[in-house]
């Protein structure tokens, strides 16, 4: 409480002039170093202490959740687009109520597919070559109340995992290549998707390529858990009309083989923190103009 007051007080006398609180030294958002309070520059590593990707991304970190916060702002920008996509088929054609049956339950909620179409759904690949953005934003778009659900379930259940171990900008980057990866695949085999599905299944592929001929009972475990998440999709895909199975095995191996060459630990010298900041703007900047050029063909056809 005490501190409470010195601090309120402060702030009340530098407001009027008064004393002023001294600036404190501050740490390097790429090397971890301290340096002085006026220091431009990191005195051991040389990065800027403004203007670099690092501080750029300490900056924005303190936005976010300071628990896997890549993994929620999926989560979130996934949401608000299923928000806007689900707003828009009802007030072009009404909330799809359930009928009955299995159907029934898998449509609740449905989105329009023009709608989906319209807001970045993924194209056979004939329309796709003329578009490519679409093979990012297809990734944060769903088609119903439970595909966005059981979709957003499994990211809460191996993101933040997967999040601690490679840090928050590398699991962007794999997040947004893997889903990229499986709609190349689901766009060429001539399929309309939409769903992070396949970038979910990159992230399994990820842990299936770290667990294999690792035989320590942790890693044993967690193959086994991946395992299992592989049959429980397999058979989903079964009862459930509609899945792409081909983003699914796209966006499978596109995960796996990312696993087998990216290092599985959190970035630890300066050199490293660069490359995945790096990697991590880049997803990012990427999915932005995607999303961009979707609004841009959206205000020209609307014109039109």
């Amino acid at each position: 409480m005490r501190g409470k007051l010195d601090r309120i007080r402060r702030n009340i006398l530098s407001a009027w002039g008064g004393e002023k609180e001294q600036p404190r030294p501050k740490l390097c958002p790429s090397c971890g170093t301290l340096v002085g309070a006026g220091a431009t520059r990191c005195h051991q590593c040389g990065a800027s202490m403004t203007f670099s990707l690092a501080a750029a991304s300490k900056s924005l970190e303190r936005l976010l959740p300071s628990q896997s916060p890549a993994t929620y702002g999926v989560l979130t920008l996934s949401c608000l687009l299923f928000a806007v996509s689900l707003l828009e088929t009802i007030r072009e054609s009404g909330f799809a109520a359930p009928t009955g049956g299995l159907a029934g339950i898998f449509d609740f909620g449905a989105v329009s597919g023009a709608v989906l179409q319209r807001l970045g759904a993924s194209l056979p690949w004939p329309y796709e070559i003329s578009e490519p953005w679409r093979l990012v934003t297809a990734v944060f778009l769903h088609g119903s109340v439970l595909h966005i659900l059981f979709n957003m379930w499994v990211l809460m259940d191996i993101g933040p995992q997967i999040e601690e171990l490679y840090g928050s900008a590398r699991f962007l980057f794999l997040y947004v290549i893997c889903g990229i990866g499986g709609y190349i695949v689901s766009s060429a085999m001539l399929r309309l998707s939409v769903g992070g599905s396949g970038a979910l299944l990159g992230l399994i592929g990820v842990l299936l390529a770290l667990t294999m001929g690792r035989r320590s009972a942790g890693m044993q475990m967690l193959r086994s858990r991946v395992i299992g998440w592989l049959i429980y999709i397999f058979v989903l895909g079964i009862f459930w009309r509609g899945v792409d199975t081909w983003a699914h095995l796209g966006g499978l191996a596109t995960g796996f083989l990312l696993g087998k060459v990216m290092v599985d630990r959190p970035p630890a010298s300066p050199e490293e923190r660069r490359r995945a900041y790096a990697l991590g703007w880049a997803a990012a900047l990427v999915v932005a103009a995607s999303f961009a050029m979707i609004i841009l063909g959206n205000m020209r056809g609307g014109q039109s």
